[in-house]
C-alpha cells in the first residue's frame, strides 16, 4: 500500500487489488471497504486517529546510542539511519505523545514501521521505556502500539538487550498499578513480539495482524513443516489464547476509552439494600432438592452472558490464557456493575441453543478457562478492582484433553490466588455449583446462591451411581448431599440466597437479573470499603474454620463487631 500524508486519487488494496478513492480511503482510517484489509498507518496518523483531537503532547526525543557498533554492511549504517530520517520525518521508529482517548489521559508509544522496518535498536527501546516512565511519573496507563520486524541487527547485541530494558519498565508499571494495553498491528515480529508488546495487561490486534516471535518463512524453512493457514494471524492469536480480542480500527478508540476509564472504586459508596439478600435458612422451608437440581439446570435459565448484557455497563470481554487456547465455557472482561468497576468472571453454559451450548462444553472449564479466570484475577489486584464471580457449571471438563492440559493444577492455582487477593471478591451460584470446577470460583469474601441454586461435591447422579449403586436414587442423594440454598446457608457455605423470579430465574430474565444486580451491589458496597488485610484475615479464617468443629470462629466474632 502506498503510504501518503497526502493521499492520492486512488490507492490499491494490498488484500484484494481493488482500487479505493484517496478521500474514501483516509475516510475509512485505510481500511479497504471492500474486504476489509488494514492497510499500514505511519505513527503520526495512528496518533491522529487514537487520540481525541488537539490533545496530543509530544514527550520528545530522549538520549541513546546511535551506531554504538560502527556497523557497515552494504553501506555504513549511519547511512541508512539518515535515509530512515529523511523518508519518514522521525528520529526513530517510535513516536511518543501524551493525550486523551474518549476523555481517559494515557500516554502512548507507536512504532512506526516505515523506520527499518520498525526494528528495535536502542534509540527505539530508550522511547518505550521513556514513554513507560512518564506513564509511572503521572500514574496514567500506557497504550503501545507496535510494529516490527524483530530486533536491529546492525546494534547488535545491544539490540537485544532492549527487549530486558523494556520488559522491565513494564514490570515497574505492574508494581504500580498502572494499566498497560497492547495494540498489535501488522506485522510484530522478534523482539518486540518477545517483550513489550507480549507483556501488556490486555492485548489488542487489529484483523489480519500477525505476530510471532520467528517469521512463518523461517519456521517453514528451519522446520520443513507447512504451517496451517492463517497461522500467525490475530484471528489465530485469539483462539490460541494469545489475545484478548481482535478489534477492527474504527472500533479501537471506545474499546480503548472502556479499558482507560477503570479506576479503583474510592469514595464512600451508597449503602446497599441489605434486604436484597435472603440470610436465614427458613426462608426457603419447604423446597424439594431435587426440584432445585432440576430448575438449576434448566435450559432457559439465564447464564453468565444473559445477565452481563442486562447488567453490566461498558463491558470488555478479555480473552486467552496466553498459553494454549481461548476456553469459551468462561467469560471474563471488566466493566461497570451499578456503577463500580468491577472485573467479572463466570461459566457460561451457552443458553437453550443446543449448537452453543456443546460450543461452550455446557460450561465445563478446561485448564485455559481456569487459566483466563486467573490471568483476569490478577489483572483486577494490580487495578484495584473488585471481582464478581458467576457460576453455573456441572463441574470441571472431565476430557483427557483437560487431564493433559494441567486441569488439576489449573484450579489448585486459582485456589491459592483467591485466597490472598487482595480486592473484594463476591461469588454467586446462579445455576449449578459442581465440585471444583465451581469452587475454582469460589474462594470469595461473600459468597451467594440463588434461590434455585445448588452446591456440590458430586451430582446427585455421580452419587447414587457411586453409593446407592442406582442412578435412580438421585433425589435421594440429592436431599442427602443437603445442596439445597437453604441447607447450604445452615452450613455456612453461603452467606446468602439471591431471591428469584416466582417458579425460577428461567421464567423472567429481567426480573431475575435485577434481584441478582442488587444482591451483588449489597455485598460490595459492604466489602469495598475494607482494609486488604482485613479482606485477607476475614477470608482466610472463613475457610479454615469449615470442618473444623469450631464454627464459631473467635477472631471472626471479634471482626463482625468491629
Amino acid at each position: 500500500m502506498a503510504e501518503r500524508e497526502h493521499p492520492a486519487d486512488w490507492e490499491r488494496c494490498e488484500g484484494c487489488g481493488a482500487l479505493v478513492y484517496g478521500k474514501r480511503w483516509t475516510r475509512t482510517l485505510h481500511v479497504c471497504p471492500d474486504c476489509g484489509h488494514h492497510g499500514r498507518l505511519t505513527a503520526p496518523q495512528r496518533l491522529d486517529q487514537l487520540l481525541d483531537p488537539g490533545t496530543a503532547e509530544p514527550l520528545g526525543a530522549v538520549p541513546a546510542l546511535h551506531d554504538p557498533l560502527d556497523f557497515v554492511d552494504s553501506r555504513p549504517y549511519t547511512e541508512r539511519l539518515d535515509r530512515a530520517r529523511a523518508d519518514t520525518g522521525l528520529d526513530e521508529a517510535v513516536l511518543c505523545a501524551a493525550g486523551t482517548v474518549e476523555g481517559q489521559p494515557c500516554v502512548t508509544a507507536v512504532m512506526d514501521f516505515r523506520f527499518l522496518g520498525g526494528s528495535l535498536g536502542c534509540g527505539a527501546g530508550a522511547l518505550v521505556t521513556h514513554a513507560a516512565r512518564t506513564a509511572l511519573a503521572r500514574r496514567v496507563p500506557l497504550v503501545l502500539v507496535t510494529a516490527s520486524g524483530g530486533a536491529r541487527m546492525q546494534e547488535g547485541v545491544l539490540s537485544l538487550m532492549q527487549m530486558a530494558k523494556t520488559a522491565q519498565a513494564m514490570a515497574e508499571l505492574d508494581e504500580a498499578g498502572i494499566l498497560t494495553v497492547s495494540i498489535i498491528t501488522d506485522p510484530t515480529y522478534g523482539g518486540v513480539a518477545a517483550s513489550f508488546a507480549a507483556l501488556a495487561d490486555v492485548i489488542l490486534a487489529e484483523p489480519g495482524a500477525r505476530m510471532g516471535f520467528a517469521g512463518p518463512r523461517v519456521i517453514e524453512q528451519t522446520t520443513g513443516e507447512s504451517l496451517p493457514e492463517g497461522f500467525q494471524t490475530a484471528e489465530f492469536l485469539l483462539a490460541h489464547g494469545m489475545v484478548d480480542d481482535v478489534v477492527p480500527r474504527v472500533g479501537l478508540r471506545p474499546v480503548l476509552g472502556r479499558l482507560l476509564g477503570l479506576r479503583t472504586p474510592t469514595g464512600p459508596l451508597p449503602p446497599g439494600d441489605t434486604d436484597a439478600i435472603l440470610r436465614a435458612a427458613d426462608d426457603l422451608a419447604g423446597r424439594d432438592p431435587w426440584q432445585s437440581v432440576r430448575l438449576a439446570r434448566h435450559p432457559e435459565r439465564p447464564s453468565t452472558l444473559d445477565y452481563v448484557r442486562r447488567l453490566v455497563d461498558d463491558f470488555q470481554e478479555l480473552h486467552g490464557d496466553r498459553l494454549t487456547e481461548d476456553c469459551p465455557a468462561i467469560v471474563a472482561g471488566t466493566g461497570r456493575l451499578a456503577g463500580t468497576p468491577v472485573v467479572l468472571i463466570g461459566h457460561h453454559k451457552g443458553g437453550n441453543d443446543l449448537g452453543e451450548r456443546r460450543r461452550r462444553n455446557f460450561g465445563m472449564a478446561g485448564p485455559a478457562g481456569y487459566r483466563k479466570a486467573n490471568r483476569l484475577m490478577r489483572l483486577a489486584a494490580k487495578l484495584g478492582l473488585p471481582v464478581v464471580t458467576l457460576i453455573d457449571t456441572p463441574g470441571a471438563h472431565p476430557g483427557p484433553a483437560a487431564e493433559t492440559g494441567g486441569q488439576a493444577a489449573a484450579i489448585a492455582e486459582n485456589l491459592r490466588l483467591m485466597a490472598r487477593l487482595p480486592v473484594p471478591i463476591v461469588a454467586v451460584l446462579i445455576g449449578e455449583g459442581g465440585s471444583g470446577g465451581a469452587l475454582a470460583l469460589a474462594v470469595a469474601d461473600r459468597i451467594l446462591v440463588s434461590a434455585h441454586g445448588t452446591y456440590s461435591v458430586i451430582s446427585p447422579e455421580g452419587c447414587a451411581a457411586i453409593l446407592w449403586k442406582d442412578p435412580q436414587a438421585a433425589p435421594t442423594a440429592a436431599a442427602s448431599l443437603r445442596l439445597h440454598p437453604g441447607d447450604l446457608l445452615g452450613l455456612g457455605v453461603v452467606d446468602g440466597i439471591v431471591p428469584e423470579p416466582p417458579d425460577g430465574a428461567h421464567r423472567d430474565h429481567a426480573a431475575a437479573a435485577d434481584l441478582l444486580e442488587a444482591a451483588v451491589t449489597a455485598a460490595l458496597h459492604e466489602l469495598i470499603p475494607w482494609h486488604p488485610e482485613r479482606l485477607l484475615a476475614d477470608r482466610r479464617a472463613r475457610f479454615h474454620r469449615y470442618g473444623s468443629g469450631d464454627p464459631a470462629d473467635p477472631a471472626a466474632a471479634d471482626r463482625s463487631q468491629s
